[in-house]
């Protein structure tokens, strides 16, 4: 599975290589559509900043003072993978520039190089992804109503410490708990176990998943069953790019299993028993997700790799300790082995729902898409 993202990583950058050269970078091509003067601050800037901006089209511009500075590029991306967008220098000391294209919908991450320097942009809020703090902007989406603040009641987010006999340290986690968790005093609640991808952190799923919003709105409209969601850092030891090939999930495993689950069970209003504990993960928290779960079924019983790979009929050892297995992926990643992996599990009598995200690839705008279509399935009996 891991080579498989690989190839399709390169692949991705080879592609996206190929459209920068042929496409929009040709100012004198007759084809290239007129970019609309309608640019507004992205909804991720710092308070009171101006750029980086977005237009209804979704081009983005960007506009840097280094007035000492050579060279001014914009790398989108996580670690700058989606190209490249040089900026011009005014007389002010200004640097200004738009993308070659439109971005896709959703959330991307970014960095300024400066003079061969890495830096974050200071206009805009930063969000950790690529092993390091990245700065963020948002395309907005023509379906992100399902993930928008709105008026309706919200839960909780807090970050817990829980100690780690096997790290011999406190880790940290974060944990939403549903609007009515502190009005229902009596009422407990599943849990579904969500992890953040490769380079990311237990911010990533809040931060810019927006998965608590999510769920607000999905529980707003009874659209899915009131249910904590815990995220917590994946990562048991260092692991640098290109290095993930070696990393060993058995010790996260002790972590999540021995340690994490008992003490959300002791201090949450959890139903602490098998069909009401879910696991879920995006990329490599998929790749964790699958292992786990088929290496303790005792203590998971709804299942979900988002972009994180598949489940295969014979990985299943014991068809009644599962309640649901969920796989998506972007469309333009691996939507016909998701939707085959998914039949063939149905066919072996298991419940299984595939979903392919609509003109995303490897990135949160299919993985919020993802939650929000897999939480009503949650804890349904």
């Amino acid at each position: 599975m891991i080579i498989n993202v690989l190839i399709m990583k390169y692949r991705l950058i080879f592609i996206l290589s190929a459209t920068l050269i042929t496409g929009g970078l040709c100012t004198g091509q007759s084809d290239k559509p007129e970019i609309r003067e309608d640019f507004i601050p992205s909804t991720l800037n710092q308070p009171g900043q101006e750029y980086p901006q977005v237009n209804s089209q979704g081009y983005a511009r960007f506009r840097i003072v280094a007035p000492e500075a050579q060279s001014v590029v914009v790398s989108l991306g996580p670690g700058g993978t989606r190209g490249g967008t040089p900026l011009t220098k005014a007389d002010d000391g200004s640097w200004t520039g738009t993308t070659a294209g439109p971005l896709e919908e959703g959330f991307h991450y970014y960095h300024l190089t400066v003079d061969g320097g890495v830096f974050n942009d200071p206009g805009t809020l930063n969000f950790y992804g690529s092993v390091r703090w990245e700065s963020g902007i948002e395309i907005p989406a023509h379906d992100q109503d399902f993930y928008a603040l709105k008026d309706v009641p919200h839960g909780r987010v807090q970050q817990i410490l829980f100690p780690s006999a096997s790290t011999t340290t406190s880790r940290k986690a974060f944990v939403y708990t549903p609007p009515d968790y502190d009005r229902e005093k009596k009422k407990r609640y599943p849990v579904l176990y969500l992890q953040h991808g490769w380079g990311e952190d237990e911010t990533a799923w809040t931060n810019q998943g927006r998965a608590n919003l999510i769920m607000d709105n999905l529980i707003a409209t009874g659209g899915a069953k009131p249910f904590i969601i815990v995220m917590t850092y994946g990562m048991t030891n260092e692991v640098k790019r290109g290095g993930l090939r070696n990393f060993d999930v058995t010790p996260f495993q002790t972590v999540l299993v021995n340690e994490l689950i008992p003490y959300i069970d002791a201090n949450f209003r959890t139903v602490a028993d098998q069909p009401y504990r879910a696991m879920a993960g995006l990329s490599m928290g998929g790749m964790e997700t699958k292992t786990i779960t088929l290496a303790r079924p005792d203590v998971f019983s709804h299942y979900a790799l988002l972009s994180g790979g598949i489940y295969a009929p014979e990985d299943i050892k014991d068809k009644s300790k599962v309640r649901l297995i969920f796989l998506s992926c972007g469309s333009f990643e691996n939507p016909g082995g998701i939707t085959s992996a998914a039949a063939a599990l149905k066919e072996a009598g298991i419940n299984a729902v595939s979903y392919v995200s609509e003109n995303t690839r490897h990135e949160f705008q299919t993985w919020r898409r993802s939650l929000y279509e897999l939480a009503p399935l949650l804890f349904v009996k």
